[in-house]
């Protein structure tokens, strides 16, 4: 699990800005919208019966379907477990049934959904007292954060801090818990190390920062993005990449690099020291899509997507390119295609061939200036 914060020198490159680019999507809240991240944590389990949530900053009026799923699938698809309506309030406290399709799992995803796209997900140890406190996700349509874990009140990071070409990479963890080992693993860019070559186990001592090198597998030794990652058996993850060039970057900087908690993902950007991010400016049902890039890298060719919600955009309808010239900023206005014409919501995704670069958003498909 995981989320971070990285370090300047190293301009770093942006997979996944979700958080930060749908975050600031909505500009004006409708009736029943929320202005703020509706969240759920969780209070309470009893092993195998039953799990206690707490809501906040909930948009009112709407019912919403609560799912239980495998861990790792965000209870996307998940069983439904029940149904509540928010009505006037934007907290609530509600207990729901463990299914029997998931009796005797360790951990398990629970996930709330309104028609409207509003859902949060979070997930819990399937433990009497293994309750999830501190950090939760929680999202608007669109945005997700993650859980930080079991009896832990902080997101466990870690950031690149040197790395010697095709010998061996230093990590600086924040916000670990204590008394777990984690196995180490590498595999190439964009895999997350799923998977990956084991490098080392680190045990997490008595918890929070330490830094640990471990060395660059043979197999890996000569790709030019590496994909790093640590997990534990107690469903603890955190992964980042880094450049496989000599480098050493300072702990201390204020350049955001990769941070995922379990299911949310982001990375850094090479080639700037900020995060490219996409906001929707207006849109004309049916039609068109106005939007606003800032902090894009030059020189970069961006294909232009759009496609279902909840997609994100990948591999969906081309609709344009994009030069991003000598970088920053721009607007720009694309046509809805035909096939998505009718539909509520629609992702639109920026993204260069090579994978290194892209960013994405979504917007409702009803006429709208802000």
């Amino acid at each position: 699990m995981s989320a971070r914060k990285n370090h300047r020198p190293v301009k770093f490159s942006l997979l996944l800005t979700a958080l930060l680019t749908i975050g600031l999507l909505l500009g004006a809240f409708t009736t029943g919208e929320a202005a703020t991240i509706p969240l759920i944590s969780v209070t309470n389990v009893v092993t195998d019966v039953s799990v206690t949530i707490s809501g906040t900053s909930f948009p009112l009026n709407q019912t919403f379907t609560a799912r239980m799923g495998a861990i790792g699938t965000k209870a996307v698809g998940g069983t439904v477990v029940g149904t509540f309506d928010t009505g006037s309030s934007s907290t609530f406290t509600k207990t729901f049934s463990i299914p029997a399709n998931l009796k005797g799992a360790a951990q398990i995803a629970i996930r709330v959904d309104s028609p409207q796209g509003y859902f949060s997900y979070n997930w819990f140890i399937n433990k009497t007292g293994g309750t999830v406190t501190g950090t939760t996700p929680a999202t608007t349509p669109g945005a997700t954060t993650t859980p930080s874990g079991t009896k832990y009140s902080g997101i466990p990071t870690f950031s690149i801090t040197t790395v010697v070409k095709g010998t061996s990479v230093t990590l600086h963890t924040k916000n670990f818990p204590a008394g777990q080992t984690f196995t180490a693993r590498m595999g190439k860019f964009g895999t997350k190390a799923v998977g990956g070559t084991i490098v080392g186990t680190t045990s997490s001592g008595s918890g929070g920062a330490f830094d640990v090198t471990y060395t660059i597998p043979s197999a890996l030794a000569s790709e030019a993005l590496i994909a790093v990652r640590l997990d534990s058996p107690q469903g603890f993850f955190a992964y980042n990449w880094f450049y496989n060039a000599n480098a050493t970057i300072p702990v201390t900087g204020s350049t955001p690099t990769v941070a995922p908690t379990p299911g949310v993902t982001s990375t850094p950007v090479p080639g700037t020291s900020a995060i490219p991010l996409i906001f929707i400016k207006s849109v004309v049902k049916d039609t068109s899509v106005t939007i606003t890039g800032s902090h894009f890298p030059k020189a970069q060719t961006f294909i232009v997507r759009m496609g279902a919600f909840g997609t994100k955009g990948v591999n969906g309808i081309q609709v344009a390119t994009f030069d991003s010239g000598s970088g920053g900023s721009f607007t720009a206005t694309y046509s809805i295609p035909a096939a998505l014409a009718g539909r509520s919501q629609i992702a639109i995704r920026l993204e260069t061939a090579d994978g290194h670069f892209f960013s994405y958003n979504w917007f409702y498909n009803t006429t709208t200036s802000n």
